[in-house]
């Protein structure tokens, strides 16, 4: 058995996970208490964080483990679960790429999280270049129809 408590919660003016829209969203993370403010010591010097979190809200009953067309829409081809990044995946994992736009304290504030309200955040990272992938990524067409407006 695997057990992962929260280090921090999103807070969040959206409330409901809706598809699109998320570039312009601002929103904190404040750490949970057992984590003092030095636990951030040094982040503020990253342009962006890695937030790994918990779909929370998604039920045992809604999570997928086989295939199903991206946001149901059966215009984009049926694909595998782990071949997609839609919410409703076996162990309910988000991980996103935030502006860090600041700090106060166990707070930090970003732009273009795409979390919502309450969101359980597991674990914080700095982005460095050296993580990012090297060479060129490829991607399905579909994809690119997909995300059209995600960041809007």
């Amino acid at each position: 058995m695997i057990s992962l408590i929260p280090v921090g919660y999103v807070r969040s003016p959206r409330t409901g996970a809706t598809d699109d829209g998320w570039g312009a969203i601002q929103s904190e993370i404040e750490l949970c208490p057992e984590y003092g403010p030095e636990a951030l010591d040094g982040i503020d010097e990253f342009s962006h964080i890695e937030v790994v979190y918990l779909f929370h809200r998604v039920s045992e009953d809604r999570v997928e483990r086989g295939a199903r067309h991206p946001r149901e829409n059966l215009k984009w081809p049926k694909v595998g679960i782990f071949a997609q990044r839609g919410k409703n995946r076996p162990n309910r994992l988000g991980v996103s790429i935030a502006r860090l736009l600041g700090r106060r304290g166990r707070q930090l504030i970003l732009k273009s999280l795409d979390a919502i309200d309450g969101t359980p955040v597991l674990d914080i990272k700095p982005v460095m270049r050296e993580f990012l992938p090297i060479g060129e990524i490829q991607q399905p067409q579909w994809t690119h129809e997909l995300m059209n407006h995600y960041w809007e």
